[in-house]
């Protein structure tokens, strides 16, 4: 018979690897205790070493994108209306 390949939710893969990261069990424990792998559980904690810097610097990343984004369309807006207004005041004028 063939091994039946177990599922995981991303959610159960943080808390084992977060587990592993701290460091207070052997990952020999930490695989008893969760019923996996010990391979499987060095893998998530390598996993989440890569994982953790991307997921700070693409929140600031995008906020900060999408500030400045937000800024240069508000400029854009208030150029446009400015033109606008203008254009009225001499249109009345004449």
């Amino acid at each position: 018979m063939g091994k039946v390949k177990k599922k995981f939710s991303k959610e159960y893969k943080a808390k084992v690897s977060i587990e592993a990261i701290k460091g207070l069990k052997t990952v020999a424990e930490i695989s008893s205790e969760y019923s996996v792998h010990a391979t499987q559980v060095a893998k998530w904690k390598k996993e989440l070493r890569t994982g953790l810097p991307e997921i700070f610097s693409n929140r600031n990343d995008s906020e900060g994108k999408s500030k400045d984004q937000l800024i240069d369309n508000l400029y854009r807006r208030i150029g446009q209306l400015e033109m606008d207004n203008d254009w009225l005041k001499k249109k009345l004028l004449f």
